[in-house]
């Protein structure tokens, strides 16, 4: 690929994996240029009513990577559901997004699918006289969508977490490292380092105070 350099990329559409949603359920797209702070104070102000009050005095500056958190009309009420969607390097960032909104949106269900996209890559000859012809490489891109709801979700379907289950696997953890990684003993207690026996053990090269001072005398 020396001979060739590229000259335009095209990603190509994803349809939304959630069907039935509502009309005015809002959409973010999430890139890598992107602004969290950006992202969350369009996602908030659509769930929430006291974050709209605020955001009605500070309007979010325009993306550098494009619009994807577009300007609110006054009015407007308040949605049950917010997707986020990304894909490559913006996959981590929805993720950050959707988690932040759990956290000041309490009893939101979540519902989350992973796809694959498809990305077109253009290269074009860099010498044209060389007879080398223009490639279209075809690219596998992992698309991420996430769904919170206020209102209940199917429970059965792949991908969906309940409410206040955000903190679930870092609760296991912590429960885990209490209990030193083995679940026969109780939480908090640890096991004992050292040799075998219910005391603290004294090292073979270890002498007391008294045997030292008979081993002077004997010397």
């Amino acid at each position: 690929m020396e001979n060739y350099s590229k000259a335009r990329t095209v990603e190509q559409p994803c349809v939304c994996p959630f069907p039935g949603l509502a009309a005015d359920t809002p959409e973010i797209h999430v890139k890598d240029g992107s602004k969290i702070r950006n992202l969350l104070r369009y996602a908030l102000s659509r769930m929430e009513a006291k974050t709209r009050a605020a955001d009605e005095e500070v309007r979010p500056q325009p993306e550098e990577g494009g619009v994807e958190a577009p300007q609110e009309a006054p009015g407007r009420p308040l949605c049950r559901q917010v997707v986020f969607t990304a894909s490559g390097k913006g996959v981590s960032k929805a993720i950050t997004c959707a988690e932040i909104v759990k956290r000041r949106v309490k009893g939101l269900h979540q519902l989350t699918k992973l796809l694959y996209g498809t990305v077109e890559e253009v290269w074009e000859p860099l010498e044209p006289a060389a007879g080398l012809d223009s490639l279209t490489v075809s690219r596998n891109l992992p698309v991420i969508w996430i769904l919170l709801s206020r209102e209940p979700l199917d429970s059965n379907q792949p991908g969906y977490q309940a409410p206040g289950r955000y903190d679930a696997l870092w609760t296991q953890a912590a429960n885990r490292e209490e209990g030193g990684g083995f679940s026969g003993q109780r939480p908090g207690h640890r096991r004992k380092r050292g040799g075998g026996g219910g005391g603290r053990g004294k090292g073979s090269g270890r002498q007391s105070g008294r045997s030292r001072e008979a081993a002077k005398g004997q010397s």
